[in-house]
């Protein structure tokens, strides 16, 4: 199957997730990344701003920003530009209707501990297939020396996803 079959394939069943469901399986997800030794020992954590197909981060982030530096992603153009998370009041909806922060650019990619990365799927070797964009493809390579987290609905895991040369397998994967 192809890349786009595959997404619709995904979307249907998230879609066919009630939100009591989908609480409940972010909530044990989260509480699963909140266990593993790579989430306790990092202080900078790169995450996300769920939408609503998502595993649902924004409790988890309020949670954690007063004890670890915590970034989100900005869309501009392309690219993903990394911005530190203080809170729901200084987030702004960008493009796609997803919300982000409206700090200063953070570009200490060194700094990053852990990467948490939302996906459309994930397979037993840690690909990822997302929503076509390819920002995280590029983005991901900049972050070449922090644990990386794939994070999705168990429904959405397959045992092999098609991949290209540039997709960046996760270190682990919570599903």
């Amino acid at each position: 199957m192809d890349k786009k079959a595959l997404r619709k394939q995904m979307k249907g069943r998230i879609l066919a997730m009630n939100d009591a469901e989908k609480k409940r399986l972010s909530d044990d997800l989260f509480a699963r990344l909140e266990q593993l030794v790579e989430f306790q020992q990092a202080r900078c954590v790169l995450a996300y701003w769920s939408l609503p197909d998502e595993p649902n981060s924004h409790e988890v982030l309020s949670k954690w920003r007063a004890e670890k530096e915590i970034l989100l992603p900005a869309v501009i153009g392309d690219d993903l530009e990394l911005r530190r998370y203080k809170g729901d009041d200084d987030l702004a909806v960008g493009p796609f209707n997803i919300k982000e922060p409206v700090g200063e650019v953070f570009s200490d990619y060194g700094k990053v501990d852990l990467v948490i990365v939302p996906g459309l799927s994930f397979d037993t070797y840690g690909y990822r297939l997302g929503r076509g964009k390819g920002y995280y493809d590029r983005l991901l390579p900049r972050l070449a020396t922090a644990t990386t987290v794939g994070f999705c609905f168990p429904c959405q895991f397959e045992q092999e996803l098609p991949h290209d040369e540039w997709d960046v397998p996760m270190d682990k994967v919570l599903c």
